[in-house]
């Protein structure tokens, strides 16, 4: 007996070292607990080979961005999960279901922005919740209303009852949401069944301490729930209203936290829209806090989301598509809706759909691309058009304009205005022109040359007996427009101004060439003068001989009688006094 015992402790050992430990990771036996430490070693994912038995399992300081549910499958033996400075965007459905012994969750320090109604469900003996330093904006209001599993991981259900083992603790519980971006925290029913606390140092054994400052509270009727609980005076404070900004959260009176119903602002009062046509209705509404908008069909019901139709948050709705048949199930009042904790308000916004023209059983559809009846259509030849003279007629027909002319409906009453819709024979594009009520012709000049045209004139009333919009067709005619022909074009006006522009800086550049020219010209005459008048001076006063005497040198300056008659003692008195050059 004492050798089987001896057999079994030394396989005991053995046993705890062929536990599973992730690579880089430091696992411990402590025994009777399993510990794994994967702290700052560059992890992308939680590692899929750790040991189900797990008991603590730390994987802060790392690169997680995703919580899933095959993480943590089948670690019904996990206690402490420590998940802190990672970079966790997203949770998915149920991802901790498994972890029913779970006592502690750290996710501080990650980019959490909302929790929903399934992140946490399964951790019914959660003691600790730590989300601080995340980047939560909203919560639902069944974030923390967690439950047991009652199936296995396939098609799992959830009993979604209260957190009722929250009392059973010994100890008091933690709910650290501090430093997010929560304007509003939901008034979840765990908070009304026991006392909150803003510390854990004094607090009951089966107290919860809840922190969540460092939070851009908007303090208005939402949050009185919380301003009646019961707990110490902590440093929470209001981002806003403007009237209560920076104030202490629990310092604030009770009446002071209010909100403002509903209002309306801008909507759609009336809307004429064409029949297969979309259409877009507005209605603006302010409130505190933000109101919700939703809208109402004429019948009654209530517009969501579908193949037709699209609510945005803004308030719009779109309707993508009238039906054909039959239109009075589109037309009507339809009701805008803006609520908010305050109250609602609603406002009518009116839609007529304007049916198209429906023409007898005995006119058959044009296959081709034209969406105008072919009875409507003629064989044309020469570009000339075929009508009934009493109802639509075309003249001054070119290759790119004609004039549409329609005789006065004067038995129609109540028209409101004309409406002309074409297209071509080899475009699927129909095109609408409106016209007032008073004009009786119309110029179109947008068409292309050598085409075959379909047009149709109609008359948009208003039907007394059923107070609806109604048309009624005036006529109908085909055309060809005339073909384009290469012709001169004459100069366009912008090429004319700059060619008018060049010539005249041109001009402008040779005038001032000639009159440089001329200056020069006249400069270089002056000089001329000057120098010959110069020379004329030199020839008055130096002769080209000396006397008859001798025969000096040539260029003999002759000096003026008083000067000869001065002579000093070296002057000859027998000849004319002279200076060489």
């Amino acid at each position: 007996m004492d050798v089987l015992w001896l057999v079994l402790l030394s396989c005991l050992p053995s046993c705890f070292c062929d536990m599973l430990c992730p690579k880089r990771c430091t696992c411990q036996n402590l025994l009777p607990s399993y510990t794994v430490l994967c702290a700052k070693t560059g992890l992308l994912f939680v590692p899929p080979n750790i040991d189900r038995q797990t008991a603590e399992l730390r994987l802060m300081d790392n690169f997680i961005t995703t919580l899933r549910h095959r993480d943590f499958a089948n670690m019904t033996s996990l206690i402490h999960l420590t998940l802190s400075r990672n970079t966790i965007s997203q949770i998915r459905p149920y991802t901790f279901a498994d972890l029913q012994d779970l006592h502690a969750l750290h996710l501080d320090a990650n980019r959490l922005t909302v929790l929903d109604d399934s992140h946490f469900q399964g951790l019914v003996n959660l003691r600790h919740l730590i989300l601080a330093n995340n980047q939560l904006h909203s919560i639902s209001e069944g974030a923390f209303q967690v439950g047991a599993p009652q199936q296995g991981a396939s098609g799992r259900k959830y009993d979604l009852g209260l957190v009722s083992q929250l009392l059973a603790f010994p100890s008091p519980h933690l709910l650290d949401m501090t430093s997010n971006k929560l304007k509003k925290i939901p008034p979840d029913p765990l908070f009304l069944r026991i006392p909150v606390y803003a510390k854990m140092k004094g607090s009951p054994l089966t107290a919860l301490v809840l922190s969540f400052g460092g939070n851009p509270l908007h303090c208005n009727c939402e949050l009185v729930w919380l301003r009646r609980l019961t707990r110490e005076d902590d440093l929470e404070t209001c981002a806003s209203p403007r009237d209560l900004a920076g104030k202490y959260f629990w310092t604030i009176r009770e009446e002071e936290f209010v909100c403002e119903p509903p209002m309306i602002t801008r909507h759609t009062s009336k809307m004429f829209v064409m029949e297969g046509q979309e259409v877009s209705l507005r209605c603006k509404s302010i409130g505190d806090p933000e109101p919700s908008t939703h809208w109402v069909s004429p019948d009654g019901k209530l517009i969501g989301n579908t193949s037709r139709t699209v609510c945005y948050e803004n308030g719009s709705l779109d309707i993508l598509k009238f039906l054909l048949f039959p239109v009075p199930k589109d037309s009507g009042k339809f009701t805008c809706i803006a609520s908010n904790a305050a109250g609602e308000a609603t406002a009518p916004v009116e839609l007529v759909v304007n049916a198209s023209p429906h023409f007898g059983p005995k006119l058959e559809p044009d296959p081709g691309p034209s969406d105008i009846p072919t009875s409507i259509k003629s064989n044309v030849s020469g570009g000339q058009p075929r009508a009934d003279p009493q109802r639509v007629s075309v003249s001054d027909l070119t290759s790119s304009s004609a004039v549409i002319r329609w005789p006065p409906q004067n038995h129609i009453p109540g028209v409101r205005m004309y409406q002309i819709q074409y297209n071509s024979s080899t475009d699927d594009i129909l095109t609408y022109r409106m016209i007032p009520a008073n004009h009786k012709y119309f110029l179109l000049s947008d068409l292309a040359a050598a085409r075959d045209y379909e047009l149709c004139v109609l008359a948009v009333y208003d039907d007394g007996v059923t107070t609806l919009t109604g048309t009624k067709m005036v006529g109908c005619i085909s055309f060809t427009t005339d073909s384009e022909y290469g012709r001169c074009h004459s100069i366009r006006d912008q090429f004319l101004g700059g060619t008018m522009i060049i010539i005249i800086g041109g001009i402008i550049v040779a005038s001032v060439l000639v009159f440089i020219f001329i200056l020069l010209m006249k400069y270089k005459l002056h000089s001329n003068h000057y120098k010959q008048k110069a020379a004329a001076r030199h020839a008055n006063v130096c002769s080209q001989t000396n006397g008859s005497g001798g025969g000096g040198a040539s260029g003999v300056l002759a000096l003026p009688p008083s000067a000869v008659g001065a002579g000093g003692p070296n002057s000859s008195p027998g000849g004319p006094q002279s200076c060489n050059f």
